[in-house]
Parts: C-alpha cells; structure tokens; sequence
C-alpha cells in the first residue's frame, strides 16, 4: 500500500464531499449555512448524526479503552437514551418556540448581556479545543503511516487537512453537511463492520465464533458494582444521561443539525431514531475493542502503552494493504464530520452571538457572506494553531488534560440552561462569567484531590454534574428575585 495510492483515495474522498456539496448547495445564502433553509429531511439528519456523534477519537479511543474498561461504556450510552428523552421534550420545544439560530440567544433572553457571551464563549474555547484535538489524532495518523515517507512536514499535512474540509463547508455549511454526513456515516460504519470481518477471518473465526469469544472472555463485563470505581455502573449511567444533555442538547454544532429540520416534530422524530441507533453503532465498537485484543494476545502482539494506538497498529502493520485502506478511509470517515461541524458551529456562534448578524440591518445580505467567509477562515487557522501548538508539545498526556479541561466548560453550560428552565428567577448578570469560571477550577480541584478528600472515591464523568451544580448554586447565590417573564 503504497503513500501515493492512500494520497489518491484520500483526494478522491473530498472530491466526492466537494462535488455532494455542489450539488445540495446552490444559490446558498447566511440561511442555508446557518439552518439549511430549514428543509433538511428528519432522517437524513439523524443518519448523518451518526457519523457525528463518533469521532475520530471515538473510532480509535473506546477500542483501546476497552483493555482497561471492558464494556463498562455501553452503561453510559444506555445513559445517552434518557438524556435524549430530555433533549426531545425540553430542550428542543424550547429552541423552536423562540426560534434560535444561536441556541445561546436563550441566555440573553433569559438572564441577559453576560449571560449570553459567557455562553457561547465556552462553547466556542470547548469546541475549539476539541474539534482539535480530535483533527489531531487524526491528522497524526495519517501523517506517521502515509505522508512522512514523502518527508511532508507535519503542518502541512494540518493544512491541507483543513483546507479540503473549508473548500465543501464554507460555501453550503449545515445544509452542505447534512448531506455529507450521510456518506461519511456510511464509510465510518462499512470500516467498522469489515474490519471486525477482516480480524475475525485472520483469527480463523467464523461470526458465531468471534461472537463466543468476544462473550465468555472478560472484556464483555459491563457491570461493576464497586463504588469507588471509575466505571460503578450507577455513575457510568447518570454520567451518561447528563453528558448527552450537555453535549448534545447544550452543543450549537449538534443542534444546529436538529434546528435545520422542517419543524420540531421531525427534529423530535430524529432524536429518536439517533439515540436508538447509537445502541448498536457503540456495541459493534466495544465488540471490535474486544477482539483486537483478542487478536493481539493470539498473535503475540504488545499491546501499545498508549492504548489508542492499537487498532491503527494492528490494522495497518498485521492484517494487509485492504485492512489498512478500510482503516484508513474509517477514521477519516469518523473524523471528519466532527471537524467539518464544529468549524460550521464555530462560525455560526461568532456570528450571531459576537456580531450580531440577526441585528445588523446596516448590513447587506452579501457583505455578512463576506465577513461569515472571514470569520469561517479565521476558525480554521485557529484550528490549524492549536494542532500546531499540540504537535510541539508531543506530549500525550498533557494534551488528553487539555481536551478534559475544555470538557468542563460544559458544567457551567449545564447550570445556566438548568436554572432558566427550572426556576423564574433572575440573576445578576454581570457576575454569571466569574462563577462560570470559578465553577470548572472547583470541580478540577475536586478531581484531583478526591481520592485523599474522599476516602479513596474517583471522579469519573459524574464530575460533570457535579460542576453544573456548582455553576446552578452560584446563581442561586447571586440571584435578584422572580423575573417578570421569562423566555421558557
């Protein structure tokens, strides 16, 4: 498998995303990149979300954890479900009666100025760093097993990275990826399912058999009952009900997709089907974490200390030139529409939370295209930095740190829609972005001092929870009284 033919079919893939968004994206305007003229279809969206909701991080992360976790994550996603259900009949009621672009508009209607910038700025540093982070681990790979025996340095393959996915989402954004998810998702899900094939059939494995062996060895237990335990079942669960609410329900890229449907009941119907099919998308992951170990202790193979590096070794150093072309095309598949949203998320918030697009009536239709272009293009050299920056520090674990601590700015999100939703009263403003941050560094302090605070307890993703807590209780704190009318 040679550097030249992967360079080929790695081109020919965004040939393809460009030439779909050609297609969908005629004639588009600040509407079809924000909402997609609100037309998009209910189950196009949801397929497409598929592939969203897995990212690049995902597709090589939750099979190298499952050495350490077994399918202890399967709880979280069965969290997942009823955090949707809250998604489904809360939150996106909420967003289509007030008819959001920006989801964040609600705080400024709710609590006001403050409110709202603190908001969308932590959504906008979170995403930032992660959609990086996640283009990183992605970028890396293809740099090490493809473009560095072309001795191309690795911020150039960062850049031409970036480049491809602004050339099909500049122009058409959402209604653009709506579309373009759909394929990705498809590829994402035919390299899963060929690869769990392939490694089966080189095991000498039938379907059945690998099925067994996946079931009767201890990988498969998902269940654990001690409390100090990062994965007790009951955090696991209640983690997961409340990661999908924020990162889901709270997150302006997930939403925006919901938003572009052509009514709540069709964004309803879509989160439905998306949180039913993430069920067996997770179990066809764990399974295929299962098996490479499997694999790895029936070939002799070390399994890597940085555990996210197994299904890239074994696919692409044991299993053959096929095996590593469906890998390849499968976390570029996953990837991708992480990147490709969270750029369009990005410009969506700067935009409507920052510049004040749905206000500017001094502005012509075609000068805000303009400065969303700029805007888009500034979003991509800021990704392209901290790629950069992550690139120099070459230090696993301080960057994994960095990505944890961008997750937290998700806390203070969780409070302030949970305060607006469940309460009528106000809030003093102006002190909404200090408790945003005091917040996440309480809840960092607690994480790293609770195993001696707390006789030996570890905080694992309940961590979140208990930072929105925090942010709710700060409001609490500095609240004014019942508002008059609120927007709920």
């Amino acid at each position: 498998m040679s550097p030249s033919f992967i360079l080929s079919l790695f081109l020919g893939y965004f040939v393809l995303l460009y030439l779909i968004t050609r297609i969908v994206a005629k004639r588009a305007d600040n509407f079809t990149f924000f909402l997609g003229n609100k037309v998009s279809p209910w189950y196009v969206v949801a397929y497409g979300m598929i592939g969203a909701s897995i990212s690049g991080v995902t597709f090589i992360s939750i099979p190298g954890d499952v050495g350490a976790s077994s399918f202890s994550y399967l709880v979280i996603v069965f969290g997942y479900f009823l955090g949707y259900v809250v998604i489904i009949h809360v939150l996106l009621p909420l967003y289509y009666r007030l008819n959001l672009t920006s989801i964040y508009t609600y705080l400024q209607q709710r609590f006001g100025f403050w409110s709202h910038k603190t908001g969308s700025f932590f959504f906008i540093i979170s995403r930032l760093i992660g959609a990086s982070f996640r283009m990183y681990l992605v970028v890396n790979v293809l740099h090490i097993f493809v473009f560095r025996a072309w001795g191309i340095p690795f911020a150039f393959t960062t850049f031409i990275s970036i480049v491809l996915i602004l050339l099909y989402t500049m122009r058409g954004g959402v209604k653009a990826i709506v579309w373009t998810d759909t394929l990705q998702t498809t590829f994402m899900l035919l390299a899963l399912v060929i690869s769990v094939l392939i490694i089966g059939k080189d095991m000498n494995l039938a379907t059945g058999g690998l099925i067994s062996e996946v079931f009767h060895s201890h990988y498969s237990k998902m269940i654990f009952t001690d409390l100090n335990d990062k994965r007790f079942f009951l955090k696991q669960f209640f983690s997961g009900v409340f990661i999908a609410i924020v990162m889901t329900g709270l997150d302006q890229e997930m939403m925006q997709k919901n938003l572009s449907c052509r009514n709540l009941r069709d964004a309803q119907k879509n989160m439905y089907w998306l949180s039913s099919a993430l069920i067996p998308v997770n179990i066809l992951f764990l399974t295929l974490g299962a098996i490479l170990y499997l694999y790895a202790h029936q070939k002799g193979i070390t399994v890597p200390a940085t555990t996210d590096d197994l299904f890239p070794v074994v696919a692409l150093n044991y299993l053959g030139p096929a095996a590593g072309i469906i890998f390849l095309i499968g976390i570029i598949s996953a990837a991708y529409p992480s990147a490709d949203g969270a750029l369009t998320a990005l410009t969506t918030c700067f935009s409507v939370d920052f510049l004040r697009f749905n206000d500017r009536h001094d502005l012509t239709e075609q000068q805000k295209i303009r400065i969303r272009y700029m805007v888009n293009l500034g979003f991509g050299a800021l990704v392209f930095l901290i790629i950069v920056v992550f690139r120099m520090i070459n230090d696993a674990s301080v960057i994994s740190k960095l990505f944890t601590m961008a997750g937290y700015t998700y806390g203070p999100l969780l409070g302030l829609f949970a305060f607006g939703l469940f309460t009528r009263l106000t809030v003093r403003d102006k002190w909404v972005p200090v408790i945003a941050v005091l917040s996440p560094a309480i809840s960092y302090i607690l994480s790293i001092h609770s195993v001696g605070w707390f006789n030996g307890y570890h905080f694992g993703f309940e961590l979140l929870i208990v930072n929105g807590i925090l942010t709710f209780t700060g409001l609490l704190i500095v609240n004014k009284g019942l508002a008059a009318n609120s927007p709920k």
